[in-house]
């Protein structure tokens, strides 16, 4: 809940909270044995993330770790139509049910501004969840005023990889957006941040961080020929998760 995370709260246990984002009830449980703070809960990471099945939320409450799902209802632009956005209120209303403490919503105007008005509609369905803005604000062409907008709506942290594809390539960006954010809202890297990529960020002195964590899963040719994989799946792994936790702790 907004307010109330307990030992939780950015900084409070390391230099750096470590968020995991898993797509599968496996990856959740490698996520809790690597030692991750807080997950991001989600279906079709490949995608960037999609809203994941009432089944996997129902499992992630009792997980032992805060698990906030994104609640983004299809691939592509996050331009969602009034239809669009009644389901993911639904969709947030369902995760609030279940007892989840948080959830990462995003939307944007055709010119990639942030839709206030439908982020007014989703902050207005989550009530006091905890909310985090997603990388929707790394198509926003006025950074400054999204991050002004994101505080005006209650978010408590912005998930963002600084406008760049990794997070590493997105440093000075970052460090404008930690300028404007002045300690209101937690500016959280995202993107490619691994043990390899975290010196290039360390130095940004943020409470958050997010990374996958994963490694890539064997292939079998004949799910392949059906369709049923793509081959290039992946799925968080508990030593990825220790070492990176390690590292940034």
């Amino acid at each position: 809940m907004r307010g109330s995370l307990g030992r939780h709260l950015p900084g409070r246990r390391n230099l750096a909270l470590l968020e995991v984002c898993v797509d599968d009830v496996l990856g959740l449980a490698e996520a809790v044995a690597g030692g991750a703070d807080r997950v991001e809960l989600c279906s079709a990471l490949a995608l960037g993330g999609l809203t994941p099945s009432p089944g996997l939320m129902a499992q992630a409450v009792d997980c032992g770790l805060p698990c906030y799902p994104i609640i983004r209802p299809r691939s592509g632009s996050f331009c969602f139509s009034e239809e669009e956005v009644e389901t993911i209120c639904g969709d947030i209303r369902a995760a609030r049910a279940l007892g989840l403490p948080g959830v990462v919503l995003g939307a944007s105007r055709p010119d990639f501004r942030l839709d206030v008005l439908a982020l007014e509609e989703m902050t207005q369905a989550a009530g006091d969840m905890d909310l985090t803005l997603h990388r929707c604000i790394d198509l926003c062409p006025d950074v400054e005023e999204a991050v002004q907008e994101a505080i005006g709506l209650g978010f408590r942290r912005i998930l963002t990889s600084g406008g760049a594809l990794r997070a590493s390539d997105g440093v000075a960006r970052l460090k404008q957006m930690i300028a404007v954010a002045g300690g209101r809202i937690s500016i959280m890297p995202g993107s490619g941040v691994s043990v390899d990529t975290w010196p290039l960020l360390a130095g940004l002195g943020v409470a958050e961080v997010h990374a996958s964590c994963a490694v890539a899963l064997p292939s079998d040719p004949v799910l392949r020929a059906f369709g049923f994989e793509t081959g290039a799946e992946k799925r968080t792994d508990r030593a990825k998760v220790a070492e990176l936790k390690a590292l940034i702790a």
